[in-house]
């Protein structure tokens, strides 16, 4: 099986800047997968690291939150940035500021968000629904560009069992010139429960002609060599099973070089990490506000180690990095890594849940009207 999955899964070159090796490839998060959370993971591995969502509305208008979101390292290549927008002129404008300026090197736009405060609006999601209006976003994005980068989109398999639209929204993303479409194996109904779909994944490599990246449910690099031995697909996108676990990035590397060796951190070197993880947000944001952008961290990192109540009590306050080494040294160091955590989900697990729509959003599939305020004017989580 192994020597199946690396004939199969090669370098994701999406352009001669644009290169993906292993076919790795970061999923944008939220307020996690920012400037700081990125150089962590490139000091594991390598691979496609995308920043958290930009809204394009806020980029055009060059909100300062947003303009600070979309900074990339000096030594960061290639620059990838995730897009959001339910409005074509406002995607094109904010891709074209992005070609002007030469921001980044690789624009992502996002249709798989499942958080009600974006599909309520008619996004993520819930807009490829909207066929036309999701075909019209994604070639005027693609013509925006005017080969300056590669574009891709993101999506879900639709908005619940009922109302799938993977097969036909990367179908025309496909005809409108993205680079690759990547299916998170989930509906938006399903959140973040259960265990995602690869059959989908399977079915839309199948379908089109360019790569298909597969996303959900990978936990260990196994997991990756699995999901391209069964699907076909032609790279994986990691989620939360990076989450307190930047060095997944080096197993991944490893597991696509057909080499065994998985990393299994003791309690020092994971406090090690730690402190580089809060040392890189202090640098960006400074410690008062770096310290607690860290803080959604620790329970990640230290899931499954015996650590004391009061010690991670204090590491969730924590608001210099001062306090942090003084915290950091009350663990045991030898500890070692806790196997029963290897192949269990991380961060968010949710029950199935009722999409929060627009009024009248399942009605129409040719419709391209969004609800007033569609267009979030914000960035990040």
């Amino acid at each position: 099986m192994t020597a199946a999955v690396l004939t199969s899964a090669r370098p994701l070159r999406l352009s001669d800047g644009v290169v993906a090796d292993p076919p790795v490839v970061l999923a944008p998060m939220a307020g996690i997968t920012n400037v700081a959370f990125r150089r962590l993971c490139r000091e594991h591995g390598t691979g496609l690291f995308i920043s958290e969502m930009i809204t394009s509305r806020a980029l055009v208008e060059r909100n300062p939150k947003t303009m600070r979101l979309i900074s990339f390292a000096e030594d960061e290549r290639p620059r990838s940035l995730q897009l959001y927008g339910v409005d074509p002129a406002t995607v094109a404008a904010a891709v074209r500021m992005i070609a002007e300026e030469e921001r980044a090197d690789h624009v992502d736009l996002n249709f798989g968000c499942p958080v009600p405060k974006v599909t309520r609006k008619g996004g993520g999601a819930a807009l490829p629904w909207h066929t036309d209006l999701f075909a019209e976003i994604v070639s005027g994005a693609v013509e925006a560009a005017d080969g300056a980068f590669p574009v891709s989109v993101k999506m879900r398999i639709g908005v619940d069992a009922q109302h799938q639209t993977y097969r036909e929204a990367s179908l025309r993303a496909e005809e409108a010139g993205v680079s690759y479409v990547a299916l998170h194996g989930r509906t938006a109904a399903d959140f973040y429960s259960g265990t995602a779909d690869w059959a989908a994944i399977a079915d839309l490599v199948d379908l089109l002609d360019i790569p298909v990246l597969g996303n959900g449910d990978i936990w260990e690099a196994d997991d990756a060599l699995r999901m391209v031995a069964e699907t076909g697909c032609a790279g994986v996108v990691v989620g939360r099973g990076c989450l307190g676990r930047p060095w997944l990035f080096a197993d991944l590397g490893a597991a696509f070089e057909s080499r065994s060796e998985r990393a299994r951190p003791d309690l020092g070197e994971v406090a090690a990490t730690m402190r580089r993880h809060a040392e890189l947000l202090a640098n960006w944001l400074g410690e008062d506000r770096g310290l607690p952008e860290f803080r959604k961290h620790v329970a990640w990192y230290l899931k499954g180690f015996a650590v004391g109540s009061d010690v991670r009590a204090r590491l969730g306050h924590v608001s210099t990095l001062g306090q942090l080494d003084d915290l950091l040294a009350h663990l045991d160091p030898a500890q070692p890594f806790p196997e029963d955590v290897i192949g269990r989900p991380r961060g968010r697990t949710t029950s199935p849940r009722r999409v929060a729509l627009p009024a009248g959003w399942l009605e129409s599939r040719i419709s391209r009207s969004v609800p007033d305020g569609a267009e979030l004017d914000d960035s990040g989580g």
